[in-house]
């Protein structure tokens, strides 16, 4: 735990630095409607029903500001064993710790799956949040219209996100990741691509185009305008292979079209800034108009739980988030910002519960940060997740058992502390994924052998960085799952959030608190 501990108490330091929450400002002017392109989409007219018929029962405040924090992969389980592990670790009672996003006065259950899985990916699930429609898993910025791969079927199926109503509306805009800010939660607020996986052209194979843009390149490009503030990584992106990286030796970036994307951003206008480490984000005044794209990676950014926490380290994701707010809060017409805690998912599909336990504990002081930065009154704060993962908590543990370690339970026989083979097991694991095997050699051939028999784990220290906790189906990569996942909600529009919902609901909630998008058009009473 004193990993965790000295994580938590450097973190906590960013939120003292954090003034309190700003007075009210004055409600924002009637701004424009638009009705986006993918109005006629099934999924959006019934996800635009659902929260109009809240509205007319409920009533809704007009919000000034939106901030939709996304937690990948962080679903209930996580966020259980996310609250234990930070109580502990702060040498408090877990069970009854109290995070940030826990005290949120309003919550729902968001139904995650796509056009076309039952369990979806992130990419599909951030398109229904930031654009109202269900689409395919694997692509961005499209309706359930396109083919894979096929840049032909794009035209004609875009859709228009929340961030592009902001931004055309006068809004500022902002994005901040742990993740690669090409990866797919992220990327889905300004990309349009029949796979998520075109990042940088050298990622299409050949597709690369002026009518098929990478999704960096999408970026740089974007028609609705310039975002204010991106905060996250995946610089490789944006550099020529020839680049050598500013960063690291022997490193270079992945574009094969000569382009360095960082410098078209820098040659937009004086006011344009690219930062790519620590000394460079202390140095930006984050409350003038500069505005700033910082990539502090050439790929996703550090896992928490390996961050350096001194000042030749990576800026902490609360950081990033003040320094996000505090930019775009100078708009007087309103903001949009969307806070991806990216790494918890990376961390799951590794079977490593401790980093992605450590990184929804930053992901919720992201959360706090902002509550102290924003008033209630004018700032509609939703917490949510993409998709779940197969985290499970299971077995009769004692009360404050390490949330990390062997179950240990005061119960006798059959749900004891070991299993019907003697052996004993972890309160975390996994239905699936690397931790079901141990790799015990090689064969003849040089193939790894496995060996995939439940281990002893009495002399194995489970709460080591690198412990991967059990799983029963043996694969490479743990995988998502298909469970609801909590939306909490603060602010204006919040009261919209209940009961159980579909994810597309989330758009039409935000997009409505801030007046950006109409109500639907009831249909004549004859066609009904």
């Amino acid at each position: 735990m004193r990993l965790a501990l000295t994580a938590l108490t450097a973190s906590l330091a960013v939120l003292a630095a954090c003034a309190s929450a700003p007075e009210a400002a004055e409600p924002a002017a009637a701004r424009p409607v638009t009705t986006p392109r993918q109005s006629a989409d099934a999924y959006y007219t019934g996800a635009a029903a659902a929260v109009d018929a809240r509205i007319t029962e409920r009533g809704i405040k007009p919000a000034k500001n939106v901030i939709l924090f996304i937690g990948d992969g962080m679903g209930i389980s996580t966020i259980t064993a996310a609250r234990i592990y930070a109580g502990q670790s702060a040498g408090e009672d877990g069970e009854s710790h109290h995070l940030a996003m826990d005290d949120l006065p309003y919550s729902a259950l968001s139904k995650t799956y796509s056009h076309n899985f039952q369990i979806s990916d992130s990419a599909g699930t951030a398109v229904a949040m930031v654009s109202g429609v269900k689409t395919l898993s694997g692509v961005l910025g499209v309706d359930s219209k396109v083919s894979y791969g096929n840049c032909a079927t794009v035209a004609g199926n875009e859709v228009d996100t929340l961030f592009e109503l902001a931004a055309r509306a006068g809004l500022s805009t902002g994005l901040v990741s742990t993740a690669r800010i090409t990866h797919a939660t992220p990327a889905a607020a300004y990309a349009k691509v029949p796979l998520r996986d075109w990042e940088a052209d050298s990622d299409m194979k050949g597709a690369s185009s002026d009518s098929c843009k990478d999704i960096a390149r999408q970026l740089i490009e974007w028609p609705a305008g310039s975002f204010d503030i991106l905060l996250g990584g995946g610089r490789s992106k944006f550099l020529p292979k020839d680049s050598p990286d500013p960063e690291y030796d022997g490193k270079t970036g992945d574009r094969t079209d000569g382009r360095n994307l960082t410098a078209e951003w820098t040659a937009k206008s004086p006011d344009h800034k690219f930062i790519f480490d620590r000394a460079g984000f202390d140095a930006t005044n984050f409350a003038t108009g500069t505005k700033v794209l910082g990539l502090f990676e050439p790929s996703h950014m550090q896992y928490e739980l390996d961050r350096e926490k001194d000042t030749a380290g990576e800026p902490h994701i609360a950081e990033m988030t003040r320094a996000a707010i505090t930019h775009l809060s100078q708009d007087p017409d309103g903001f949009v910002l969307m806070v991806e805690g990216g790494r918890i998912d990376h961390a799951h599909h590794g079977g490593n519960a401790i980093r992605a336990l450590e990184d929804a504990m930053a992901f919720d002081l992201a959360i706090a940060t902002a509550l102290e930065m924003t008033n209630p009154e004018d700032t509609l704060i939703l917490v949510t997740a993409d998709h779940s993962h197969t985290l499970t908590i299971a077995g009769y543990a004692q009360r404050n058992n390490p949330i990390l370690g062997l179950s240990v339970s005061g119960m006798g026989g059959e749900g004891g502390s070991v299993g019907a083979d003697g052996l004993p097991y972890t309160t975390l694991g996994y239905i699936n994924g690397p931790g079901a095997c141990r790799e015990t050699g090689k064969d003849a051939a040089g193939k790894p052998k496995y060996d995939c028999t439940r281990q002893d784990l009495t002399s194995v220290d489970t709460q080591a960085p690198d412990f991967r906790q059990p799983a029963l189906v043996p694969l490479g990569s743990e995988t998502h799952a298909g469970e609801d996942v909590a939306a909490l909600a603060s602010g204006p529009g919040a009261n919209l959030v209940s009961g159980v919902i579909e994810q597309s609901e989330i758009f039409h909630i935000l997009g409505r608190a801030l007046g950006l998008i109409p109500a639907p058009v009831a249909a004549p009473a004859a066609a009904r």
